[in-house]
Parts: structure tokens; sequence; C-alpha cells
């Protein structure tokens, strides 16, 4: 009996930490530009594919990678434009089809909501054009699967943080962040968790459309560096006002600064059947410290 495939596009950090997880029988293959993580992906049972996605062929990509099986695909869209050209060439070569196609893209599609609540029956509404692209994306994806009978699932994902997704650095340089008051409710998503649903949407045949993920918790930036901060024994940042930030912080950093919003996770929860490792924002923080340590050691 054929073991059953799996196509991971963008094999990073998240797609390592998702091969981790997977069973052993799987038929594992991961799309990266680069021959830096080659050996840390075959130890994995990952066969590596090295394509630059911007000039793929058809013949770089064996139909038995992914015949029948799941497409997660990570890769981000290009920096520029407002459509996500990169997947739409990616799933245009494919000269046959997966079972299921599964997207990450994030929740910044909803633009900012003052700090009201969004679940997956609001329109997005995004306001950078890196949102825009991913609204895009989602477009893309949604027109190829259904001309091709592919189950769809898009993934709405907010800041993913994890073993070396800390901000440690920025708090050890005493980087400022915004006064609280004035600081974005965020949302966040442990990656061995966001791996977890990316098994569990596959798993679920009745899994469809579109699913925010996140830990359940929405706080404020501030708050996240404080705590990171406190259980790392660092000092914590300086704040400074939101118009002081706008003359000593990057344009990108401020593009989150003014976006606010909490993400509804019910659906998540309730049709995936997921049990989240770390709903507890303190648990996540402390596991990534512990296996940071870990690998410093060693």
């Amino acid at each position: 009996m054929d073991r059953p495939r799996a196509l991971i596009v963008g094999c990073g950090y998240v797609g390592r930490r998702l091969a981790s997880q997977l069973n052993v029988d799987h038929s594992l293959h991961g799309i990266v530009r680069s021959t830096t993580h080659l050996q840390a992906l075959r130890a994995l049972h990952v066969e590596p594919l090295i394509i630059d996605l911007d000039h793929i062929d058809y013949r770089d990509l064996p139909p038995a990678c992914y015949r029948g099986g799941v497409i997660y695909y990570f890769a981000p869209p290009p920096k520029t434009g407002e459509s996500d050209m990169r997947l739409y060439h990616f799933l245009n070569v494919l000269s046959e089809v997966p079972a299921t196609l599964i997207y990450i893209s994030t929740t910044g599609v909803y633009g900012d909501l003052r700090g009201a609540m969004a679940d997956e029956s609001l329109p997005p509404n995004p306001q950078t054009d890196r949102a825009r692209r991913r609204v895009s994306a989602e477009e893309i994806t949604r027109v190829w699967c259904h001309e091709r009978s592919v189950r769809r699932i898009v993934l709405r994902v907010p800041a993913i943080y994890g073993p070396g997704r800390l901000p440690l650095e920025r708090i050890r340089k005493a980087e400022p962040t915004v006064f609280e008051t004035e600081a974005p409710i965020i949302n966040r998503v442990h990656v061995d968790d966001l791996a977890q649903v990316c098994i569990a949407a596959a798993n679920k045949k009745d899994a469809r459309g579109i699913y925010n993920v996140s830990d359940g918790n929405s706080y404020t930036l501030t708050a996240y560096l404080k705590r990171v901060a406190l259980l790392a024994n660092l000092p914590p940042p300086p704040q400074i006002s939101l118009d002081a930030a706008h003359f000593s912080m990057s344009e990108e950093f401020l593009s989150y600064l003014g976006e606010s919003r909490r993400i509804d996770n019910s659906r998540m929860v309730n049709e995936l059947d997921v049990k989240l490792r770390y709903a507890d924002i303190d648990a996540g923080i402390k596991a990534s410290l512990a296996e940071e340590l870990l690998y410093t050691n060693q």
C-alpha cells in the first residue's frame, strides 16, 4: 500500500516543525530555495526539492510527490504588488492534483478592527499591500480548487512564536515599545500548535473552507513583550508614546501597530477537534525558552 503523500511548499521554520509531527510512514517532500537545511530535512524524513518558486517549471515537480495527497503551502507571497503570482504559477504547473490543499494565510486580512472580534464570517478588509496579497492568494486557491474538485482549507494565522522566534534580541537591546494603553491587541500561536492544526485539518475529511488559528488569547503587544522579558529574566522594554514611535520605529513595525483585533478560534477548536498544547501563553514562552537553552548548550 502506498504511503500517504505530503508536499510542504516552503519547508522553513513552520514546515520543519510540521514535518517533525507527521507520521514517519508518510512520503514527505519539501520545497526549499537553498541547500542550507538539507541535512535537517532528511533527518526529519523529508526529501528536499530545491526549487525557486518564481521560476518553477512543471519538470521540477514530479507528480508522485503530491498526487492524491496533501499540499501544505507555506511560501509567502512576493514582497511587492497586490497579487500572489508566485502561488498562481505554482498551482498552474502542477500536472496532476492533490486531494487537499492547505494554504497558510494571515489574520491580517481582517484589517484594523479597533480591538473587536473577528470570526470567519467577517469579510476581509485588508489595509496593507501585504494583506492584499494574502486575500489575492486565498481567491487564487478558491478558484483553482473549485475547478479541479480539490478540497481546500485556508488557515488564517496570526503572529507565530516558538523556539528561535521570541523577541529576545529586541528586549536585550532595550528597543522601545509603545505605552500599553496605546498598544494594539494582538493574537499569537505557538509553532507546534500551528503544526498540529495543519495535521488536524488534513485528517478531518469534512474540513474545508476558512479557519482562524490562534491560541485563544488576545493581549497587547506591549504586554507580550513584558511577559517574554519577565520569563527570560530580562529587563522590561522601555515604553514610548505612539507619536514618538513614528520617529524611531521602522515602517513595517508601525504597520503592525496600526491594526488591533481579537481572533475567534472557536471553529478551529470545535470542528478540527484541536487541543492546544500552549493555550497558556506563559507555558508556550517557557517551553520555547527551554528548547532554545537546550540547543545552546549542546
